[in-house]
């Protein structure tokens, strides 16, 4: 009777020992396998409102000041001489044979000259002005930010090339100057136009293919040429001078931009939180040591950004997304665009391909495929698809974008892609170079809406 009791009372203090003991891994448990709240949203200030569908004063003529006329901004011009309802008021870049040319195109489609700022910070002085409705930004990225928010602040609505924003400091400078001055800030996502992606999005919202589950996109772009180009490449080398100073996800929109629409980000799901990924850096050296020697300068730098990041990024409804970037490895362009529901599936690169049920373990035949893709055509693409290809711009999506944004704003409408989008899909270059700096700890996704994410429940390009 003794051994029986002293066995049961070995048993009883064994147990109340151990379950004192497992209390302390439960709390270690929870802190380190939860999403760390890095960035805290501070409340609305005072007088603010959100700005989802927001809508303003239709302009009739939408007078426009370029700044930043390199690879982009010069584009944007061309494109502009083919829009109806426009001005094209003023021009800006440091470098003033960028300015001479955007002239010559203006005078060679027979538009009036512009006027020209070529000082470091003549852009405030365009901002400034009373004669111009939107200011369009396509400097290097350190600029985008700054401009579009003195832009705002001067009463300028503001359409800025990608990234939009670096930090997720300045994410939240372009939400608060929208919300307080109540001016459109669109971040220039072009491939949200892609044929492909916006017949997809039509597709999705159609019900083809079921729920949307799952969700990939890229930007594999082998750069190398242009990174390392001191003469003709990005002025003064900015990108090279990012890749050498930053991890993670340096350019996600390309990729994100697209399937957040898909799948309603902050317009009935939200972005929860993101965990990334970066291989160490072999490309950037290896390329620099064959192109100007293993005692070069560019061969001994030691560039930060690994050669391949992957993230991947959870949603309040739990659907979830996968997101790379690589612009240092010899391998074909993507952004893969892959779109998992589950009543179908849709992938771009790096062959197009649909498969649906009953027969989704095949892709459609092709010609399946075009008749599909036309019967899905998205009603914004139908009147302008054959101009949008005649003018160009990566196909003709460069133009629809433009075109979009010139037609909310003449109509005052929404604009398809709101400063939410702007900040959300910018705040993955912090968010992935955090997790990554920390052995890819989860990192939650800041609510740049303040809880309006469920304010209305679909993604729409007014018509």
């Amino acid at each position: 009777m003794k051994n029986i009791s002293l066995v049961l009372l070995t048993t009883i203090t064994f147990f109340l020992i151990s379950c004192e003991n497992n209390s302390e891994p439960s709390k270690v448990k929870d802190s380190l396998f939860k999403a760390q709240n890095l960035f805290p949203i501070s409340p609305r200030p005072e007088g603010q409102k959100d700005v989802i569908e927001l809508t303003c004063e239709p302009i009739d003529t939408v007078r426009i000041g370029f700044i930043g006329l390199g690879m982009r901004g010069s584009g944007a011009v061309y494109r502009y001489t083919f829009m109806e309802g426009v001005k094209i008021v003023a021009l800006c870049d440091v470098v003033p044979e960028n300015v001479e040319r955007s002239q010559n195109t203006l005078q060679e489609k027979g538009f009036p000259f512009a006027d020209e700022y070529t000082g470091e910070d003549d852009w405030k002085i365009m901002c400034e002005r009373d004669d111009i409705d939107l200011i369009y930004v396509c400097t290097h990225w350190d600029l985008h930010t700054p401009i579009a928010v003195y832009a705002m602040e001067h009463g300028k609505h503001v359409a800025t090339e990608v990234p939009a924003a670096l930090t997720i400091e300045d994410c939240w400078k372009l939400v608060n100057t929208a919300e307080k001055t109540q001016k459109h800030c669109m971040q220039l996502e072009n491939c949200n136009y892609d044929f492909f992606e916006i017949a997809t999005l039509n597709m999705a919202q159609q019900g083809l293919f079921g729920e949307i589950v799952h969700c990939e996109g890229a930007y594999i772009h082998d750069l190398r040429w242009l990174n390392f180009n001191d003469s003709t490449g990005y002025w003064n080398m900015w990108r090279l001078n990012h890749l050498e100073n930053t991890d993670g996800n340096t350019y996600p929109t390309h990729g994100l931009g697209p399937i957040c629409h898909l799948m309603n980000i902050h317009r009935g799901d939200k972005m929860n939180y993101i965990v990334s990924m970066s291989s160490n850096q072999f490309g950037m050296t290896e390329y620099a040591k064959e192109k100007f020697g293993e005692d070069s300068d560019y061969a001994s730098r030691n560039y930060k950004k690994g050669d391949i990041n992957t993230s991947m990024i959870k949603t309040e409804k739990g659907k979830t997304i996968m997101l790379q970037h690589d612009v240092t490895s010899p391998r074909p362009y993507s952004r893969l665009h892959t779109v998992s529901g589950t009543k179908g599936f849709a992938q771009k690169y790096p062959n197009k391909g649909i498969a649906l049920e009953p027969n989704a373990h095949h892709f459609l035949p092709e010609n399946e495929l075009d008749s599909l893709l036309t019967l899905y055509t998205h009603p914004i693409v139908v009147d302008i698809e054959e101009k949008a290809k005649e003018v160009g711009g990566h196909g003709g999506m460069d133009f629809i974008m433009d075109y979009r944004l010139i037609y909310c704003l003449r109509n005052g409408l929404p604009l398809d892609q709101d400063v939410y989008d702007a900040a959300e899909w910018s705040s993955i270059i912090e968010l992935s170079k955090k997790s990554v700096e920390n052995q890819s700890m989860p990192i939650i996704v800041p609510d740049f809406t303040r809880g309006a994410w469920n304010k209305v429940n679909t993604v729409t390009y007014h018509q």
